[in-house]
């Protein structure tokens, strides 16, 4: 298995990373919202939709 961050050999002490730089990278990465899932946009309610309940 390789480094998902520089693509070299993982060390089984930083599994999937290959060093704590890589896995220090990759949190970063995650804090700073470079890793984001894709949402759909939600739809405006129209005035014919329900309103929701509370």
């Amino acid at each position: 298995m390789s480094c998902p961050i520089c693509a070299k050999e993982t060390d089984p002490k930083y599994r999937p990373f290959c060093s704590k730089r890589c896995a220090d990278v990759d949190l970063g990465r995650w804090l700073k919202g470079s890793y984001a899932i894709p949402v759909a946009p939600e739809e405006e309610p129209t005035e014919e939709d329900p309103p929701l309940p509370h």
